[in-house]
């Protein structure tokens, strides 16, 4: 890798290659195919007329969102079991459940959702890095597009979207600080940090560490900024196809 160029010929600041194939799942209320490089992640959104029984015991007024991940088994380069076959759901798929459900609630009013659970399905096809930021950035266009269906059907007279909501991944590596890590890239990565962050320019969630590393504030400054790069981008995106959906 050069100081200016990586392996696949990005710049540091760049994105890989970026598509929505929405409507792939025609009986989800919205669903977006998301291919980011090599990435593959189809989200669905599906919609139920009630919410959690935790929240008619204490009564908390309006809606929910949950969400489910999983990789599929031909998703990597060796077949990985599910997860149902080992009777258990793994720690890392949980984490990362998890995180899409906390970043799509930020991306809603759960009040003006009315008393409907809407449940997100993220389902890696394929794996080449990212599927974390792939799966939060493709669930954020499945929902709007399950939104718009509720107000087409009258459901709802306005949409409860707050705010875009988009996820990439920084890192550093061999000293150099770079966005949206393809796999050979995170596995070399010094530092590795995922943000998900909004249309205001707001933080939702941070998650970064060293690899048997440290960074600096300054190495930090520089993560964040090409952070929002990304982010910038990838809202543009989400809207263009929500706009054409």
């Amino acid at each position: 890798m050069s100081e200016s160029i990586r392996a696949d010929g990005r710049d540091a600041n760049q994105l890989r290659p970026l598509r929505f194939q929405n409507h792939i799942a025609p009986y989800a209320a919205g669903s977006t195919l998301i291919e980011w490089g090599s990435t593959r992640v189809i989200c669905g959104v599906t919609i139920e007329e009630s919410v959690p029984r935790w929240m008619k015991e204490q009564k908390v007024e309006g809606g929910w969102i949950t969400a489910e991940y999983s990789m599929l088994p031909y998703s990597t380069l060796t077949r990985k079991p599910r997860d149902i076959s080992k009777g258990k759901l793994d720690g890392r798929s949980s984490e990362i459940q998890r995180l899409i459900g906390r970043s799509i609630r930020a991306a809603i009013d759960l009040e003006k959702l009315g008393a409907r659970t809407i449940c997100v399905d993220c389902d890696v096809l394929q794996a080449d890095g990212g599927t974390r930021t792939a799966a939060i950035t493709g669930a954020f266009v499945a929902l709007s597009l399950a939104v718009k269906k509720l107000i087409a059907e009258k459901k709802i007279s306005a949409s409860p979207i707050l705010a875009g909501v988009a996820a990439v991944s920084v890192g550093i590596v061999m000293g150099k600080p770079l966005l949206d890590l393809c796999y050979t890239e995170d596995v070399a990565a010094s530092v590795d940090m995922n943000l998900v962050m909004n249309s205001n320019g707001e933080f939702i969630e941070l998650q970064g560490s060293g690899e048997e590393a440290t960074f600096s504030d300054t190495q930090l400054a520089e993560l964040l900024a090409l952070g929002k790069i990304g982010i910038k981008d990838l809202l543009a995106a989400q809207q263009l196809a929500i706009s054409q959906g």
